[in-house]
């Protein structure tokens, strides 16, 4: 029987429809951003354009566009399309969708492409479900996830499968995509009087950081609570700033933000850029990261990157370690940034770690260095008649407080100081015990 209140109840349905969802992308031509793998010529365009995609994850944070791609694909594909979502289906409903599509395939060689959202969202076992159907062609996977792939999926899926990691939406893009929802009339505020602030727009194209959801739920949330029976909206940036939320820094503690926000703050230390530094440490602070973490990626930075290039740099990194045990926060938040300014502005050298380094690789695969007799311990019982510690010269016993003795048994040089900070002073040491030239001036 005919539903005769079918059309009535799909018009109230997209009316309730967010903005958001309203808005998404009906073509290729529509969706914004992207442009590393979906510009003219990239790989992930040209797949569409020509209707060959082959299993892939999208991978990227909330609001770039994952779940709109995937439904444009959904449009634009003549093969069968199934969505679902991992946090609300279980196997027994995988493997239903599964059975119909290789049913399909056999029947009328149509193939079919199952987009699953929050892939992450299923346990190791049940990502097993697809892995035999993906690899056979049975489907063509679509996962979108706001997790890293490599730690959230299975291995065997992500092997079989092409990754495209979404960013941040620019601000250019945010505000295409918001003048696009003013001006449209169908899905859109294209039939109401509404004027917009640019700074209004603008600010709501950086607070949102790159998720276009957000902002188009502010832009919704200022048309809504200004539009006046019949009226006109008026939305200044006073408006704007009511209408979206705190800015909500989205940071994994566990995961890739974790990771990338500690790397970056580590190379711009060691990159000598104290502004960019304190820019990571203070993103990683308000994001809730322990200053403990901090304290002591500053500590391995003041050993490993500055080493004996300034020596004061350790004390400044152990001070940092123990204010920040001791205080906590939000104090040890300018202990932190003391450090970390320290740290880029000091001179660099890695000269005492790739000493260590080689050591240690040598000690691991090379054969073992005997301690030579002279330097051996002749103090326990038996020791002086075996020769230990026979021939060994005390250094203090010297006119300049240093023998030209074997300490190592081999020939090998392992620390090179650099010419750079406190280290200059030590290289020109070194030379001068060799050498016996004048000696250097303090420094």
């Amino acid at each position: 029987m005919e539903d005769l209140f079918a059309e009535s109840r799909e018009q109230n349905l997209g009316r309730a429809e967010p903005l958001a969802l309203r808005m998404r992308p009906r073509a290729l031509a529509e969706f914004v951003g992207q442009e590393h793998f979906l510009g003219p010529g990239k790989l992930l365009r040209r797949m569409l354009e020509a209707d060959r995609i082959t299993s892939v994850i999208f991978y990227g944070p909330p609001g770039t566009g994952k779940t709109a791609l995937a439904e444009v694909i959904a449009g634009a594909t003549q093969r069968h399309f199934e969505r679902a979502n991992a946090a609300s289906i279980g196997v027994k409903e995988i493997r239903a969708i599964l059975d119909e599509a290789a049913g399909r395939l056999g029947a009328k060689g149509r193939g079919t492409i199952l987009f699953l959202d929050e892939i992450h969202r299923f346990t190791r076992n049940q990502q097993d479900v697809l892995l035999g159907d993906v690899e056979r062609g049975v489907i063509t996977l679509i996962g979108a996830t706001t997790e890293n792939p490599f730690f959230a999926v299975n291995s065997a899926l992500v092997s079989r499968s092409q990754i495209f990691q979404f960013e941040p939406l620019a601000e250019e893009d945010v505000l295409v995509l918001m003048r696009r929802a003013l001006a449209d009339p169908e899905r859109g505020y294209g039939r109401l009087e509404v004027e917009v602030a640019a700074d209004a727009l603008a600010h709501w194209a950086r607070l949102c950081d790159g998720d276009a959801r957000r902002a188009l739920t502010a832009l919704e949330i200022a048309v809504l609570s200004s539009t006046a029976a019949g009226g006109k909206a008026v939305i200044d940036l006073a408006t704007a700033e009511e209408s979206i939320q705190r800015k909500a820094l989205r940071y994994d503690a566990t995961g890739d933000d974790h990771y990338d926000a500690a790397s970056a703050f580590i190379k711009s230390m060691r990159g000598s850029d104290p502004d960019a530094a304190v820019y990571w440490l203070a993103r990683m602070l308000v994001a809730g990261e322990d200053p403990r973490f901090i304290a002591r990626r500053i500590a391995i930075l003041a050993s490993e990157d500055i080493g004996n290039a300034d020596p004061r740099a350790l004390s400044v990194a152990a001070a940092a370690c123990e204010i920040t045990e001791r205080v906590g926060l939000p104090e040890c938040q300018l202990t932190l940034a003391q450090a970390a300014i320290y740290m880029a502005c000091s001179p660099k050298s890695n000269a005492s770690a790739r000493a260590v380094w080689q050591a240690m690789d040598d000690v691991k695969n090379q054969r073992t260095v005997p301690v030579p007799k002279h330097l051996r311990d002749g103090h326990y019982g038996g020791a002086r008649q075996l020769g230990h510690g026979e021939g060994y010269r005390y250094a203090h016993d010297a006119p300049r407080g240093w023998v030209d003795q074997d300490y190592l048994g081999v020939e090998k040089t392992y620390y090179e100081p650099s010419d750079r900070g406190h280290e200059q002073w030590i290289r020109k040491f070194l030379a001068w015990l060799k050498e016996r030239g004048a000696p250097p001036a303090p420094p």
